[in-house]
């Protein structure tokens, strides 16, 4: 982090600055859960304006867009007015890369909750004491906005996907735990002659529903819902699982992965679409996205990890595809 070509930010500013990234997490998704990002889309406005127009305080918000505008969030222009910049773009609702939900995800209180008892799990080595399925199917409104953040999540990493792997010769692809089908659909889109099974919990399945009506690749989707830990449909000569096998314990992705095996044919391929962790000291998004794994019981993998697990399924791990973003193409094949 660099403020020329020869000074650098001093090591203790640097690291005041990661300690204090709740302030900025925080603002963000006040800005998010006002929808300031919407409020502002037809052009710039005063803090009071938009205030009056999100049902808040108009000296308490003024003060928030201040400190995101010294960010790049937003900014105030010689009038006083609060308009868009690149990055706020990226806060408003319905847009293909939208950021929103994940903005009002991330510090809601059940994950402020569970990111704060990361000590707890560090010293006992145990998940939190949090059951997130279970807390989604009876706090439907939070689950609604954790699907709508899993889907423009997902989003980032469709073009890179469709991009560095080939789906072609694909007959049938099953997504499993594939939500609201952002991906899978997209995958039918780039390839006409294929079809596709879309497989998840039946509520999640429900809400999918009008995502995948929307689709160009509607009449060739089927809609499933069921427990990937119990079975998985059969018919598909290809399966793939994107951000799933991290959720899990080695022996709760296991029984996952058998299900998967029980499902395919000889032959049949495994796509699991996740980080793959590599031994070295370079940032990487996935080691970040660990922690949270840590805390819900789940785990990122290395290469010989996802080997040693796709084995023990009865899968050969055939070759790893890299993509542009923070994810991989871990292929296996069903011996």
């Amino acid at each position: 982090m660099a403020t020329t070509a020869t000074q650098q930010v001093p090591p203790q500013i640097v690291l005041q600055e990661m300690i204090t990234g709740s302030w900025v997490t925080q603002a963000i998704y006040v800005a998010a859960e006002l929808a300031v990002a919407d409020i502002l889309n037809d052009g710039p406005l005063t803090s009071t304006k938009i205030a009056a127009r999100a049902g808040v305080s108009s000296d308490a918000l003024h003060r928030v867009l201040r400190a995101l505008a010294s960010l790049g969030i937003f900014r105030q222009n010689g009038s006083g007015q609060f308009e868009q910049t690149p990055m706020s773009e990226y806060l408003r609702s319905g847009t293909p890369v939208s950021l929103r939900a994940w903005a009002r995800m991330i510090p809601s209180k059940w994950n402020w909750d569970l990111v704060g008892s990361l000590i707890e799990s560090v010293r006992t080595g145990n998940k939190a004491p949090w059951n997130g399925w279970e807390y989604f199917e009876q706090n439907r409104h939070d689950a609604e906005i954790f699907n709508d953040a899993m889907t423009s999540f997902s989003a980032a990493e469709i073009g890179p996907l469709l991009a560095s792997y080939d789906f072609s010769g694909i007959r049938k692809l099953m997504d499993v735990a594939g939500g609201h089908g952002s991906l899978l659909a997209a995958v039918l889109e780039a390839n006409p002659g294929m079809q596709g099974i879309l497989f998840d919990a039946t509520s999640v399945i429900e809400g999918a529903r009008p995502h995948i009506a929307a689709s160009k690749a509607a009449g060739r989707c089927e809609l499933v819902g069921g427990d990937f830990f119990v079975s998985v449909p059969p018919g598909a000569d290809a399966i793939m699982m994107k951000h799933i096998i991290h959720d899990w314990s080695d022996e709760q992705a296991l029984t996952i992965l058998k299900c998967c095996h029980r499902a395919l044919p000889q032959g049949g391929k495994l796509l699991v679409i996740d980080s793959v962790i590599q031994p070295d000291n370079d940032p990487s998004p996935g080691k970040m996205l660990d922690i949270q794994m840590l805390l819900i019981g789940g785990r990122e993998r290395t290469e010989e990890e996802f080997r040693s697990l796709l084995d023990a399924a009865g899968f050969d791990l055939i070759r790893i595809v890299p993509t542009t973003s923070a994810v991989s193409v871990v292929e296996g094949r069903k011996r």
